[in-house]
This record gives C-alpha cells, sequence and structure tokens, in this order.
C-alpha cells in the first residue's frame, strides 16, 4: 500500500508558518562543521512521489507550482473546479486518500499547514514524519500540532544535520 509521508519544516518552538503565512525564516546557516555524512534529498522523495496534499492557504500561497508534474489534492470548503494537475477536495479528504491509497502508485506526500496535518492526525493515518527544525523561535505563528488527537508512538529511523537543520524521519509504528 502506498504511504503517506508529512513533509514540513518547522521552528523550534513548532510553528510552520508566521501569523501572515509568510515562511522566509525557513533557512539554515552557512556553518557546515555539524553536518552529518548523510544529507537530506528533496529530489529523491518528490522522486517516490505522485501525489501531493495540501491545504487551501498553501495553493493560495502558489505552492502547487513545485509539484507540476504530480497530482495535487488541495483540501477545501470551497467549490472550486479542478484543473490540469490540480484536484479541489472538498469532501472527506481523508478517505480521498485512503482510496488513493488502494490505488496503484508512488507514495503521497502531506505537504501542509496545521489544519490539514491534524486532520490526519485524528485520523492516524501518518506512515512516516519528516520534520526539519529550522534553528529560529518564532513566539507566534501557525502551529504544526494543534493537539486533540490520540498519542501516536512514532520510532526515530534517521536523522540529519545540515548547516543547522536538523532533520527528523520517523515512522509511525
Amino acid at each position: 500500500m502506498r504511504r503517506i509521508i508529512m513533509n514540513l519544516a518547522m521552528s523550534l518552538d513548532g510553528f510552520i508558518a508566521n501569523e501572515d503565512g509568510s515562511f522566509e525564516w525557513i533557512k539554515g546557516y552557512e556553518d557546515n562543521t555539524l553536518n552529518t555524512d548523510n544529507q537530506y534529498n528533496y529530489e529523491t522523495l518528490l522522486e517516490d512521489i505522485d501525489i501531493v496534499v495540501m491545504g487551501k492557504r498553501c495553493y493560495e500561497q502558489d505552492m502547487h507550482l513545485e509539484f507540476k508534474t504530480k497530482t495535487v489534492y488541495v483540501a477545501t470548503h470551497s467549490t472550486i473546479t479542478d484543473y490540469d494537475n490540480i484536484k479541489f477536495c472538498g469532501e472527506d479528504i481523508i478517505e480521498v486518500i485512503k482510496e488513493e491509497q488502494l490505488k496503484p502508485g508512488k507514495d503521497i506526500m502531506l505537504f501542509g499547514g496545521g489544519n490539514l496535518i491534524n486532520t490526519f492526525l485524528q485520523a492516524d493515518c501518518i506512515d512516516e514524519y519528516i520534520i526539519g527544525l529550522i534553528p529560529v523561535i518564532l513566539g507566534a505563528g501557525r502551529p504544526l500540532f494543534y493537539g486533540g488527537h490520540p498519542p501516536i508512538d512514532l520510532e526515530l529511523e534517521e536523522y540529519i544535520v545540515d548547516n543547522g537543520i536538523v532533520i527528523l524521519r520517523y515512522v509511525n509504528r
């Protein structure tokens, strides 16, 4: 079965965007003395993905443009007509993606935002969590985790340090 992989960056205090939705703070620094030998390769992840799921705010910030060769599901309460590789999902996004998991294909990536991730957390259907910890404390913003979901036991599979960014890859046990 196709895996659902969450791939996001967050500040040390748990935010994935500023209060206005901006994310220019997502960067490391030039000192690579603590880098691990193994480095994160986002392009390799994308090669193993053929569906991307994002919320409407991510879509409105044109984040879908990065995924022109993938099917992009946009979770929204608005009625919007599908076009090109973009599918707007006003129904139960969890059920739609679970149906996609049963079809042949590559893995599915959860791209954001926090409300969408929370929906998947409540259903406990994320198979892998890739979280980049950005060396910044924002103090306020849009959180990654909202709470209200059952406890989810994870197992650390890999850690990477890349110019001050710590990337953690967990699998759902």
